[in-house]
């Protein structure tokens, strides 16, 4: 009754430290030898008030030298559970960018009936012993059920995982109850976590997507136009009719990843120019007629061009 009364037990009815002081003082007056007698005699009117609450907390001894806590309520025991399995989902930047459906074999050790018995559902319970008049021990005992016997039995089944667009890398998706089983309990969770794979044009940050792309010196000059194969198959058309130098950075708005929480947003495409040089020497010819065209002139022309740009 004390366990059940406990104000800290009880702490939504106003009546609780009422009610447990009254337990607390029937206590006092029944472990009594001469009070209880008295009691039995005549009633409460018998027993002296200043006896019953002498400020002694008789509880106190009763329940502190074993470690007994009143908050831990029976109701809220937690069911023992399986360990959660937790993988890395290997993804292209393809499937990340349109989306896609992966499907996964999984072979789960599965709980089945077997023959004969088995302790189960093993837990703590709280038993009262007599010391002497008056005096009592709590203490934990271990009390196991006695189950029908169980076996594990591996079983294949198939698992789908939907990969969304705009996920992201380390991005989990959870599967209940798919992961370790609990013989005595429910089996955890199997959690796959995205890991990119490395891409050979694109570098993803963000929503942003990064490349490069190399033109020739003549280009990188007189300007060009060419198409870089997107993520989804599409030609994107990147051109400039003025001086590239390098290093220099195109950006394509919008054609980036989409964003995982809004589909209608999208990140940016930011191409990086690398200029390839001519590998081989020029004649004196081809020389004199470079000089004649990078004369100073020239350059002041191509300098103002670039100012513009």
């Amino acid at each position: 009754m004390a366990k059940q009364l406990h104000p800290d037990k009880n702490r939504d009815d106003p009546e609780a430290g009422e009610k447990f002081s009254k337990l607390r003082n029937a206590y006092e007056v029944l472990s009594d030898e001469k009070m209880r007698k008295d009691y039995d005699r005549c009633g409460e009117k018998c027993v002296k008030k200043d006896s019953m609450s002498g400020g002694h907390d008789p509880f106190a001894s009763f329940f502190g030298d074993f470690g007994f806590h009143f908050d831990e309520s029976p109701g809220q025991k937690e069911i023992p559970k399986g360990g959660t399995i937790v993988l890395d989902l290997a993804v292209t930047l393809e499937e990340l960018y349109n989306g896609n459906f992966v499907k996964i074999t999984r072979n789960k050790p599965v709980i089945k009936p077997s023959h004969g018995t088995r302790q189960c559902n093993c837990r703590q319970e709280m038993i009262t012993k007599q010391l002497g008049p008056g005096r009592f021990q709590m203490m934990q005992q271990n009390v196991c059920d006695e189950c029908p016997n169980v076996k594990m039995v591996t079983e294949e089944n198939m698992l789908e995982i939907e990969i969304e667009p705009g996920m992201m890398d380390g991005q989990e998706t959870k599967f209940v109850a798919e992961g370790e089983p609990h013989i005595d309990g429910e089996p955890g969770d199997l959690v796959f976590k995205i890991k990119t794979l490395p891409h050979t044009v694109f570098e993803r940050r963000g929503d942003d997507l990064y490349t490069n792309l190399t033109i020739s010196l003549q280009d990188a000059l007189v300007g060009f136009k060419t198409e870089i194969k997107h993520l989804d198959g599409r030609k994107i058309v990147i051109e400039k009719d003025k001086v590239t130098w390098p290093g220099a950075k195109i950006r394509k708005k919008g054609e980036g990843m989409s964003n995982y929480d809004n589909n209608n947003l999208h990140g940016d495409l930011i191409i990086t120019i690398d200029i390839q040089f001519p590998s081989d020497d020029f004649s004196d010819e081809d020389k004199q007629d470079l000089v004649k065209i990078l004369s100073q002139s020239s350059v002041n022309k191509v300098y103002n061009g670039l100012n513009g740009y």
